[in-house]
């Protein structure tokens, strides 16, 4: 990823809070000597240095993804920026963004205990603590039927880039119009980007 330096983000901790808070992400490999994707949420354990999750078995991008250096890019918050905000015409438009690119081999998992467990961390990362739904109280038979149909792997990470495109190469003054003009909305992404520049200012 094109990353200059004032965009770069070298706070690991900052990295992995964005992996987790954005975690439905992209998984690109290699199927059939091109270029495959697949959407699908992705939970990160920091202790195996591995990121986890599932594909459906009908998608055969599983099929030749075992084993290749595979790339997962988790996306967050984006916008578009008028250079009319800026109340100059020296200006052009651009986009803010974050964007984290993680680099891993892809293995394939069978052992049945892995596959319960971290489905059972996805479940009860995104239920909500309220939610009766618990799926050690799922009938075991239904869940070695649904586990059939599909197959889990983890990705062990050799390399993450973080971009976090936030105005930062303009002047402070430009990037609080530029805030001002966000949080002037309700668009979600724009009242996001709007948080993350001010934060930005404040270090």
């Amino acid at each position: 990823m094109y990353i200059p330096k004032h965009f770069k983000i070298n706070d690991e901790g900052m990295i992995y809070d964005f992996m987790e808070k954005y975690s439905f992400a992209t998984l690109f490999s290699q199927h059939k000597g091109e270029p495959c994707a697949t959407h699908l949420p992705l939970i990160l354990n920091k202790s195996d240095n591995a990121l986890y999750g599932h594909f459906a078995r009908p998608n055969e991008q599983w099929k030749d993804a075992e084993n290749q250096q595979v790339l997962v890019i988790f996306q967050g918050p984006h916008c578009y920026i008028s250079p009319s905000w800026y109340e100059t015409m020296k200006a052009v438009p651009t986009w803010n963004y974050v964007s984290i690119h993680v680099y891993g081999k892809l293995e394939i998992i069978e052992n049945q205990k892995v596959i319960f467990d971290s489905l059972n961390d996805m479940i009860k990362k995104y239920e909500s603590p309220a939610s009766p739904y618990n799926l050690i109280d799922v009938d075991p038979s239904f869940i070695e039927g649904m586990s059939k149909g599909i197959v889990a792997f983890r990705i062990i990470i050799t390399k993450m880039e973080a971009k976090a495109k936030l105005s930062q190469n303009h002047p402070v003054e430009r990037q609080e119009l530029i805030i001002k003009q966000l949080e002037n909305t309700s668009h979600q992404d724009n009242l996001q980007v709007a948080d993350l520049m001010k934060k930005n200012l404040e270090r």
